[in-house]
């Protein structure tokens, strides 16, 4: 592989990237409803003279065929494309102009570099063997059935060898890509509880089930299962992240609703949670003379695992990039977990954060912004990655 070639090519399409970006970013659309996203992608890729199938799994899913110059591994590239439903506080000439959507997490992003990686490709045929497969995936924003299962029930994953994915990140520096062998995000567990009690007179609590008192016994006897009964070099958390009771201060409501997230790296540390969760509730309700639901969200995304000898061969690659760190476990959760259920892969990130711009804030913040500087990195990334595992 001639990287040096790769890189003055990259270099040579970057503005092209950076106006996809933009161009993306300015028309922000939410989970399942990326049509306008699909469309660039779809026309993009044909111009490239790359096949194109459309609604694959989906009505929003696009995948790209480019069949390299000799028989080789089939590899398969991934891009989220959904945003987020936050107002843009960013003041730049492409901020978006869709009301109370914005691409708060970097998936426009993603799309640009997959498709700058597509014409990196395309224009270094020669160097690829076998199948790049194109992944433009939806709604990974959903948390629950997503964009990849679809997808995956499809069949794009037929016959894929590797799959890699990439994700932008305030959490390190511009131009700095970042992952880890094994375990690297977690499960997304999201609950409900629901306290039934018997309501009255703000005066009389003695004459009521208060179900606001009895989902407070609640809310700290969950949190003490992350102090007193998970191991505490196991990266885990439960966070109660939504209360809702009541309509006025003399009436004691009949129900209580709380919502939140566990997030575990581990599934018997995670069975161990949710099983005494449901104790716990149950047992404190039944203590005041409540009744109890508590439900978890079904098929959520599974733990993403980096499988080590392919993410030890990708780290060797993007050393030859750009600057690498090892990341510890992120709490975080992507259902590109399960394209790795599938094939043997690696996700990685590349760093975004730069002071001098302004560049600091989180993913999902309303003043989410990019080094567009970084994204001929990600581009040169996925085709360098792309030639090397076709190759194989």
């Amino acid at each position: 592989m001639d990287l040096e070639k790769l890189k003055r090519d990259a270099n040579e399409i970057e503005p092209w990237i950076i106006d996809l970006r933009r161009k993306i970013h300015e028309n922000p659309e939410l989970s399942y409803k990326e049509f306008n996203t699909a469309k660039i992608v779809s026309d993009t890729l044909k111009k490239l003279g790359i096949s194109v199938e459309e609604g694959v799994g989906l009505p929003t899913a696009v995948v790209g065929k480019l069949k390299g110059s000799k028989p080789g591994k089939t590899v398969a590239l991934r891009a989220d494309m959904d945003a987020l439903p936050v107002e843009e506080q960013v003041d730049v000439p492409f901020k978006s102009k869709v009301k109370g959507v914005m691409h708060a997490c970097g998936h426009d992003t993603h799309v640009a570099m997959l498709l700058g990686a597509a014409a990196l490709l395309v224009k270094n045929k020669e160097l690829v063997s076998g199948e790049i497969r194109f992944l433009f995936q939806p709604a990974e924003e959903d948390g629950g059935l997503g964009g990849a299962k679809p997808m995956i029930d499809a069949g794009v994953m037929k016959g894929v060898d590797y799959v890699f994915g990439l994700h932008i990140s305030s959490s390190y520096p511009a131009g700095v890509f970042a992952t880890r062998k094994g375990p690297l995000m977690a499960t997304p567990d999201s609950f409900k509880i629901i306290v039934h009690g018997k309501g009255g007179h703000g005066s009389a609590p003695h004459e009521t089930i208060d179900p606001i008192f009895i989902s407070l016994q609640i809310a700290n006897a969950i949190y003490g299962i992350t102090a007193r009964q998970i191991d505490p070099v196991e990266p885990f958390i439960i966070s109660i992240t939504s209360i809702h009771s009541g309509t006025k201060d003399n009436i004691i409501p009949d129900d209580a609703v709380m919502e939140g997230t566990i997030r575990s790296l581990n599934e018997n540390v995670r069975k161990k949670a949710i099983d005494s969760m449901r104790r716990i509730v149950s047992s404190i309700c039944s203590i005041y003379n409540a009744s109890c639901e508590v439900n978890f969200m079904d098929d959520v995304y599974p733990t993403t695992v980096n499988n080590p000898e392919v993410t030890e061969e990708v780290i060797k690659i993007l050393s030859s990039i750009s600057k690498v760190e090892e990341t510890k476990p992120i709490l975080g959760a992507e259902d590109f977990s399960r394209f790795l259920q599938k094939a043997p892969g690696t996700y990685f990130f590349l760093g975004t954060r730069n002071e001098e711009k302004g560049c600091v804030y989180p993913n999902h913040s309303s003043r989410f912004c990019v080094d567009e500087s970084v994204l001929k990195l990600g581009a040169l990334a996925h085709a360098a990655i792309a030639i090397e595992f076709s190759n194989k």
